[in-house]
């Protein structure tokens, strides 16, 4: 339904329209004068066909902050990239980061357990692998069953 330009403004329209003109002044479109003027003028504004001749000559929307439509390809993946690839270098990356805080656990239990021998103690439980068990099935089961390349 089309707004009636005789329709009364209330203060939340007006508070709209002058966030609307900051942004315009922000992005470059309009001066600092031409702010106040225009900031004048909506606060003035009775009715919003008034709103509307303020911001007549201004976009509505910033057409570089637009959303992708739904008919045009996402560039989410790098150019150059296939999805695959990026999925795998992210593969990559989860089995550096198990391999690389397993280690930090394995020398921990390591530097325990020779502490417990030396004590007399015998071998520690090697707990370690309740860290490094579950986390290697659940990056395994998502390369076995993740997406697959596309041919």
């Amino acid at each position: 339904m089309a707004l009636n330009p005789d329709m009364r403004a209330s203060d939340a329209d007006r508070d709209r329209v002058a966030a609307a003109l900051r942004e315009h002044s922000v992005e470059g479109r309009i001066t600092l004068d031409e702010l106040n003027e225009r900031l004048e003028t909506t606060y003035s504004a009775r009715t919003l066909g008034e709103l509307q001749a303020v911001t007549a000559d201004l976009p509505e929307h910033d057409a570089y902050q637009l959303p992708i439509p739904a008919t045009q390809r996402s560039r989410s993946a790098p150019a150059g990239r296939r999805p695959h690839d990026v999925y795998q270098k992210g593969v990559r990356a989860a089995w550096a980061s198990w391999a690389s805080v397993n280690l930090i656990c394995f020398v921990i239990w390591l530097l325990t357990t020779v502490g417990t021998l030396a004590g007399g103690h015998g071998l520690q439980y090697p707990w370690f692998l309740w860290v490094a068990g579950p986390w290697a099935a659940v990056i395994l089961a998502g390369q076995i069953f993740g997406p697959k390349p596309r041919r």
